[in-house]
């Protein structure tokens, strides 16, 4: 009797280039219509992916097709995490990075592509000496796991301001590694 072995994969993560923008489209769109995220379905999603404060954003690789992206941006006025995380620290918020539009295809799931995305993101900001923040909506669970489960430290729940009609409230995390004082 004759066993057979499952297909390998090969997964990479590289920096993301303009032309991978309609792949993560796509990709976005299935995790969207899965997952609800992003909660509100940007009107031009390539330039929501390739947009704001960018500092960088790397795309996963599985058997040469991409299937996921993550970003480093600049912190905003009001993001919570970087508010957070200065505070408890005493440092500036400009000394934080956070790290946004995570996301892997439903299809790609199980091979680790998300935590290989966050070592990733976090190198990088760590490069740059800066200390690497996020925020999830408190309703996506499935998100909060993967921070939870690759040693993302909590640092508490806010209250994040999308417009002037949408109030939302976030679970923020700092890297694993970082010291996170007690509240």
């Amino acid at each position: 009797m004759s066993q057979t072995s499952a297909p390998r994969t090969r997964t990479s993560i590289r920096s993301r280039r303009d032309p991978d923008l309609p792949t993560c489209v796509k990709a976005l769109a299935q995790v969207h219509v899965t997952d609800g995220y992003p909660t509100n379905w940007p009107e031009q999603p390539a330039d929501w992916l390739a947009g704001g404060s960018l500092v960088g954003a790397w795309v996963a690789e599985l058997d040469d097709r991409v299937v996921g992206h993550v970003a480093l941006c600049r912190s905003g006025a009001d993001d919570v995490a970087p508010a957070l995380w200065s505070g408890r620290e005493g440092v500036a918020v400009e000394e934080t990075a956070v790290v946004s539009r995570l996301f892997v295809a439903p299809g790609a799931r199980g091979h680790g592509i998300g935590a290989r995305l966050l070592e990733r993101v976090v190198a990088e900001a760590r490069e740059l000496g800066l200390s690497p923040v996020l925020d999830v909506v408190e309703s996506d669970t499935s998100a909060t796991a993967l921070y939870e489960r690759t040693g993302w430290q909590f640092l508490g729940t806010g209250r994040q301001h999308w417009s002037p009609e949408q109030t939302v409230t976030v679970r923020c995390y700092a890297a694993p590694g970082a010291v996170v004082p007690p509240s």
